[in-house]
């Protein structure tokens, strides 16, 4: 489990193949009170990857060929910023919220508007993702945990960006027309899930089920 606090940027070097499947390097500084674990879980741009090497200049993660497909990992150029962090250890302090590393999907960014020493930036996403988004509940854009600020028509929502976020993760290196990681609030999500369930219950009510448990119609 992650927090959605990024702790790290790395540079993306690229992906390649190794005993049959895709592995990509990362290029980053060391966490030197905290040494990796081979087999620990670390989020780059908000997956959760396995790392299967490290030395002092980086690490390698595998990735199955499902997570480049539904991510934006495949489509990262060589040298771009990644937003790094390592799964939450049980005694530490919970600063941002929940986040899985299980990225729902993508999404395109349509603008970036200054807004005093702030951005907001408005991203477009399909209709399942934007079902799961909360207007002031929680979002992880490339890993990093926001608030939504706004939905929009059902078809985009906007997250407000504060000047050390910029700073400190790769959104600061975003344009328009960039493709972003959306994991949505896991808890938002469970809602709906439980709210879809409930709406097909309540269609399967005949008059007949009625009839046959007893109530005369």
């Amino acid at each position: 489990m992650f927090t959605g606090l990024i702790q790290k940027k790395g540079k993306f070097k690229g992906i390649s193949q190794q005993n049959g499947g895709s592995c990509i390097r990362i290029e980053c500084d060391t966490w030197i009170n905290d040494p990796y674990q081979l087999g620990e879980s670390i989020a780059v741009d908000g997956v959760c990857l396995t790392l299967v090497s490290h030395d002092t200049h980086g690490f390698t993660v595998d990735v199955l060929k499902e997570t480049l497909e539904v991510t934006t990992l495949a489509k990262l150029k060589a040298g771009a910023c990644v937003n790094l962090e390592r799964a939450m250890r049980a005694d530490a302090r919970f600063g941002g919220h929940i986040v899985q590393g299980h990225v729902d999907g993508t999404g395109t960014i349509t603008s970036i508007t200054p807004a005093g020493r702030d951005i907001t930036i408005r991203i477009k996403a399909n209709e399942q993702i934007l079902s799961q988004i909360v207007y002031k509940g929680s979002i992880a854009i490339n890993g990093i945990s926001l608030t939504v600020a706004k939905l929009i028509n059902n078809t985009e929502f906007e997250v407000c960006i504060i000047p050390t976020t910029l700073r400190d993760t790769s959104l600061g290196e975003k344009r328009i027309g960039d493709i972003v990681n959306l994991e949505t609030d896991v808890l938002a999500r469970y809602a709906t899930q439980q709210s879809t369930e409930n709406k097909s219950d309540e269609s399967k009510i005949t008059l007949e089920l009625l009839q046959n448990a007893g109530f005369k119609i």
